[in-house]
């Protein structure tokens, strides 16, 4: 079987966060009630990619419930249908997302914190840093200058280097929902 020139690039996520648990299918399907499949709509915890599951048979989820989506045994999800366009979430999975991404990089804040650390320029006049919302030009400049001093370990070490930076995590928390929106040329966070 030939290889699939971009198998390489393909990203798989491992765990997801529910954020919408649908037992009885879209409302908006039409098909007769028997023949509707339950919908898990999920927020992959690596590369924050949208995902449609199907559960398994007699599984129940609740919002925000983490569940294994990687190669192997799955416990509570059956197969994943792919990529779930923003546009499709339902009013309850969008509530959820919000908090789903905070406490996502709550979790693993200092893979975020390298970010601030290891940021390159995405071309001679605009840096990766710039296009986290509320740092301009200015703090991007002093956040290269600081880091060249020492790395940043914590978002707090980071706030309090770094003049008026707006909360960090936060900041990219609001980046990460704006590139899941889809409105956004450039993607730092979002698979």
């Amino acid at each position: 079987m030939e290889q699939n020139q971009y198998s390489d690039t393909r990203i798989h996520e491992d765990r997801g966060i529910v954020l919408d648990f649908l037992p009885n299918g879209y409302p908006f399907d039409s098909r007769p009630s028997h023949m509707k499949t339950p919908i898990v709509q999920a927020l992959g915890k690596e590369h924050f990619v949208l995902l449609e599951l199907v559960p398994k048979k007699d599984i129940s989820l609740q919002p925000l419930d983490e569940v294994y989506i990687g190669e192997g045994k799955r416990d509570h999800i059956h197969h994943i249908n792919g990529k779930l366009p923003h546009s499709k979430l339902t009013p309850t999975a969008k509530a959820e997302l919000e908090y789903s991404v905070k406490e996502i990089i709550k979790q693993n804040e200092a893979r975020f914190v390298d970010f601030f650390n290891k940021a390159q320029p995405l071309s001679t006049r605009m840096h990766s840093i710039e296009l986290i919302p509320g740092v301009g030009k200015k703090r991007m400049w002093e956040i290269l200058d600081e880091r060249k001093v020492k790395p940043f370990e914590t978002f707090e070490e980071l706030k309090k280097r770094i003049k008026l930076i707006p909360d960090p995590g936060n900041a990219i928390a609001k980046r990460i929902l704006m590139e899941l929106s889809g409105t956004e040329k450039h993607r730092l966070f979002v698979g």
